[in-house]
């Protein structure tokens, strides 16, 4: 017959090499969680950050001047130079790949309260992570060899 319907009509034609004997990650696929489009619904938005802000990770409890990369960066990341959204929970996909955040097509019946942040944790994420800042780790080690 000429019209195949069983095989799928909005699909990508072809889907990669006979060998390797299987699908690769890159290739674009349907659904929202594939390798070109993530999308993420119903993430509660704890804090939006702007580039450039010194004082980006300070709270009404924590009143310390500092930014929201934690001492020596974000592992397998580095820092964060641009705008920046922090939301509860984590998300699919790897680091630097792009997500979509999208309201629920159903309404949300649970009651939202109002998120107030304390604390926001700028710590080492390599080892223990005993300072919050570079200046305090500086203060409390003194002068040493590696800062010449």
């Amino acid at each position: 017959t000429l019209f195949r319907s069983h095989r799928g009509l909005r699909k990508v034609a072809c889907i990669g090499a006979w060998h390797p004997a299987r699908v690769g990650f890159q290739v674009a696929r349907a659904g929202q969680r594939g390798y070109h489009h993530r999308t993420e619904v119903n993430k509660t938005i704890y804090r939006i950050g702007e580039k450039g802000d010194a004082s980006s990770a300070s709270t009404s409890a924590d009143l310390t001047k500092k930014d929201i990369n934690p001492v020596g960066g974000f592992p397998h990341y580095g820092i964060v130079r641009n705008d920046w959204i922090m939301i509860k929970g984590c998300c699919v996909g790897i680091k630097k790949r792009p997500l979509t955040l999208r309201k629920s097509i159903v309404p949300c019946t649970k009651r939202n309260e109002p998120v107030n942040l304390k604390f926001i944790d700028t710590s080492s994420k390599f080892g223990h992570g005993r300072f919050q800042t570079k200046e305090e780790k500086d203060a409390f080690m003194g002068h040493r060899k590696a800062d010449e």
